[in-house]
């Protein structure tokens, strides 16, 4: 028998939204918040599970999802469990940053498995003692998501390890990825049992729960939602190789703000979705933004810190002081060096004990003298590599116990038994210098512990014989590729693949003068200090809610299936352009002015044939033959081009390069909107546009009589983005003092003479129709982009003036749903032409009718 949690996995695996489990109500009544433990929170309507739904929640609450719940489980002798609070776990210490007043919710997985006849009473304990969500995966199905997915592909790769072979992470496995999606589902089956989602927080933590973010916001789409990662988040060039990269970049973009602890990790990930998914970010006020679907998705890069008071509680146990007077005995004489480290590939033990038999070589003066104490926790994972990484490490130790050690000195000592924390911190107190040599780590708050050990306590000082007067020192050697390394401007930062460089930094630590190691020491202990996990946890809450600030007001939609799905957040007045609606109001009205953008409206963007098929040709025909119509059709292509295109269409209105050229039909003659005496400027801007292009592959110049264009649309988008900014910057200097502005579009940096755009089309076009007695009463303006934007600037400036009637039917519609001072969208161009469709077959009808009439009037004359 499955257990609840697992009872709707089928339905899930479809994509599609969860069904009500078990314990919700079916008949429409009240259900509780939490399904299995009855009336224990605040009760909602079945209905009320929407992101609309009324909140009852008075209350600031933060629901805090991670992979396991902070407690420890035991079970006692007559088969009942015994819980308590895990006091190391990251997610309970950071309640202390989130202040009394904030309810917080924990859901996650227990480390033990609960048989499935207890698992409700062990749910109502949880919820009632601890405010704890336990979300029970079958035994299967979490080895195939935690020791199959997580650790056998993201975790290796997050810390640059490609699956080149079998033997290095393996290759990828379709069901270990299903099962990941399955279990992130049941994560989200929890959240909805207990969210008020248009008041409650959501924080997701860390890499197991990566597409969580997409199940919670297709549910509640205006769900306020955090997601911070604790590991690496690796290059591009390492990312890419992921099969299902995509899946998970949307995913995360479903958060309203994800966090690194590095800017490193958000480079990287900013990267991935410039690369990837055609997404640029922008950095405003000190806040960096992904714009997504009309979401600002926010970027937050803050390193977490160590729980200060649970370390100061520890030093001044008796237990520490004790422990720290024995080592002090023990090592007498002799300068200790630490390191503290899980026993997995990525922590460079055995390259750490390589650069320590090189100092020990080099300087056979330190012999005797310099211990190297080697904490080896026990590994998160398991596998072949683990027992390597043992296997070479104990060698490593005993090569080089064997070759420099001798009676009542060992060079180094191996603990890879577990230890009580206070005596790792009594290990700390006594350490001349902490060595972290990890080739990549996410974080690592070793060296953060070492620095407040060090600063120990009145009543250490006394156990060491140290005066309390004089300042404290310690010294760091770390590893360039770990979190923390950035915030410990004070240590010695090594490649730890160098073991001479390490080395040298091993002997620079132990000879430095003392001056120098107290004020290094004072350094870290004011960061540290200072940015504890209660620091961290407050300012990512304080982000989150300012992310979450214009949530209540903005309309959403959320489209698309499965990992696809993403929400578009829009303001509440921009809706979609109902074709019936405009086929209506088209009928009834008399004097139309249209005006249509080419590319991206009435053709695809970037689409490989760019002409106007003889469908588009015909629609334009059909619209132009109306005589209560005045159509135009303002592009940027150059006046050539659209002559030849459009040469079939003799009564349409074509205007070239953004409205600087333009005329009323075929037989007029191009004329210019605005009048300029020279275009001397383009040979300054034009030399400064090849250098860029000779230095940046993929990018070309396109020439136009008005103007010039640095195109960059196929060039690598990280690097044509940035040469693109230095364009910018580079044409607005030479050409500070010339009549023309300089522009950056879509894949483009634009130079043309000042006052043209496409709104001068429009201001033209509705002028030059009330000057002949043709003031419109319907207006219709379609375009895609940033260029068409003016156009619809001029439309809504119209609508005050007297080029249109009072009662006038005003239709400005962009394609697609984005930010826009557009009133109106539609998808795509499927749905524009299918609309144009429309009114053209109106004309037609209306044409037809006018012609019966007439046929009718001749008869009966």
């Amino acid at each position: 028998m499955m257990s609840r949690s697992y009872t709707n996995l089928f339905e899930l695996a479809s994509g599609e939204s969860p069904l009500p489990s078990s314990g919700f109500s079916r008949a429409g009544k009240k259900l509780s918040r939490v399904a299995t433990v009855p009336g224990v929170l605040s009760e909602l309507d079945d209905e009320g599970f929407s992101s609309d739904a009324p909140s009852s929640v008075s209350q600031d609450r933060m629901i805090i999802v991670g992979n396991q719940l902070p407690l420890r489980i035991h079970k006692r002798p007559d088969g009942s469990w015994n819980f308590s609070w895990d006091e190391d776990s990251l997610l309970l210490q950071l309640r202390d940053g989130l202040g009394e007043d904030v309810e917080i919710i924990y859901i996650g997985c227990l480390r033990e498995e609960i048989e499935l006849k207890h698992q409700d009473d062990v749910a109502q304990e949880l919820l009632e003692n601890f405010k704890c969500i336990p979300a029970f995966i079958p035994p299967d199905l979490f080895s195939k998501f935690y020791h199959g997915f997580c650790k056998q592909h993201l975790w290796p790769l997050f810390h640059y390890m490609l699956p080149l072979s079998p033997d290095l992470g393996g290759r990828f496995d379709r069901s270990l990825w299903q099962a990941y999606v399955s279990v992130n589902k049941i994560f989200a089956d929890k959240v909805m049992e207990v969210i008020s989602p248009d008041d409650d927080f959501v924080w997701v933590h860390d890499y197991h729960l990566m597409v969580l973010p997409t199940f919670l916001r297709k549910r509640f789409n205006r769900v306020k939602l955090g997601f911070f990662l604790h590991s690496p988040f690796p290059s591009s060039e390492i990312y890419r190789t992921l099969p299902v990269r995509d899946e998970l970049l949307r995913a995360l973009l479903n958060s309203d703000l994800i966090g690194f602890h590095t800017f490193d990790y958000a480079r990287h990930f900013l990267s991935c979705c410039s690369r990837m998914l055609g997404l640029s970010y922008q950095s405003k006020r000190g806040y960096i933004g992904l714009e997504y679907y009309g979401r600002t998705v926010s970027i937050k890069i803050l390193p977490v810190g160590i729980h200060l008071k649970q370390l100061r509680n520890v030093l001044d146990l008796p237990e520490t002081e004790s422990k720290v007077a024995e080592l002090r005995d023990r090592f007498r004489g002799q300068s200790v060096l630490l390191g503290v480290d899980d026993m997995d590939i990525f922590k460079g033990i055995s390259l750490k004990l390589l650069a320590f038999e090189n100092l020990l070589t080099q300087h056979p003066e330190k012999r005797g003298k310099v211990v190297l104490v080697q904490i080896a926790n026990p590994a998160r994972g398991r596998g072949r590599d683990v027992l390597e990484v043992q296997s070479e490490t104990h060698t490593t130790r005993e090569r080089i116990n064997r070759k420099f050690g001798r009676q009542g000195y060992e060079p180094v000592i191996l603990i890879n038994h577990p230890l009580q924390f206070y005596e790792r911190i009594a290990y700390y107190v006594i350490s001349e210098c902490c060595l972290v040599t990890a080739v990549r780590d996410g974080m690592n708050l070793i060296p953060y512990e070492y620095v407040i050990c060090r600063q120990g306590n009145d009543k250490l000082d006394e156990t060491l014989g140290l005066n309390p007067s004089v300042p404290k020192k310690s010294m760091l050697v770390v590893s360039e590729f770990i979190g923390c390394s950035p915030s410990l401007s004070g240590a010695i930062r090594v490649n730890p693949w160098n073991i001479d460089a390490v080395a040298e930094a091993m002997d620079s630590a132990l000879v430095v003068a003392e001056a120098e190691k107290q004020m290094r020491h004072e350094k870290h202990y004011r960061y540290v200090s200072t940015h504890d996990v209660a620091y961290w946890a407050r300012s990512f809450w304080q982000d989150l809610e300012r992310s979450c600030r214009d949530h209540v007001r903005r309309r959403c939609w959320g489209i698309g299936f499965g990992l696809g799905f993403r929400v578009i957040a829009l303001d509440p007045n921009f809706r979609k352009l109902s074709v019936e609606h405009i086929v209506s109001a088209y009928k009834r009205t008399k004097k139309r002015a249209i005006l249509l953008d080419y590319d991206g409206t009435m053709t695809l963007q970037n689409s490989i044939s760019t002409s106007p098929s003889p469908e588009v040709i015909g629609m334009l025909n059909s619209l132009c033959r109306d005589p209560k119509n005045v159509v135009f059709l303002v592009s940027g292509k150059d006046q050539v081009t659209l002559t030849e295109w459009f040469s079939s269409c003799e009564q349409l209105g074509v205007a070239a390069e953004h409205g600087y050229f333009l005329r009323e039909n075929k037989d007029a003659e191009w004329e210019t909107c605005i009048a300029v005496p020279d275009f001397y400027w383009k040979q300054i801007a034009e030399p400064v546009m090849k250098l860029y292009t000779e230095t940046t592959d993929g990018s070309t110049i396109e020439t136009k009589e008005s103007g010039l264009v640095w195109n960059y649309q196929y060039a690598d988008p990280d690097f044509g983005s940035c040469q693109a900014k230095e364009l910018l910057d580079h044409l607005e200097s030479v050409l500070a003092n010339e009549p023309v502005t300089v522009k950056s579009g879509q894949n483009i940096v634009e130079v043309k003479p000042q006052g043209i755009n496409k709104g001068l089309v429009a201001d033209r076009l509705l002028t030059t129709m009330k000057e002949r007695g043709m003031v419109p009463d319907f207006v219709v303006c379609i375009g895609d982009d940033r260029s068409d934007e003016d156009m619809f600037e001029a439309i809504t400036r119209a609508m005050a003036g007297p080029s249109l009637s009072p009662v006038a039917e005003v239709f400005a519609c962009t394609v697609g749903r984005k930010p826009s001072k557009a009133r109106y969208f539609l998808e795509d161009t499927t749905e524009i032409l299918r609309m144009l469709q429309g009114l053209a077959a109106a004309s037609e009808m209306q044409s037809m009718k006018n012609v019966t009439k007439s046929f009718q009037k001749v008869v009966i004359e």
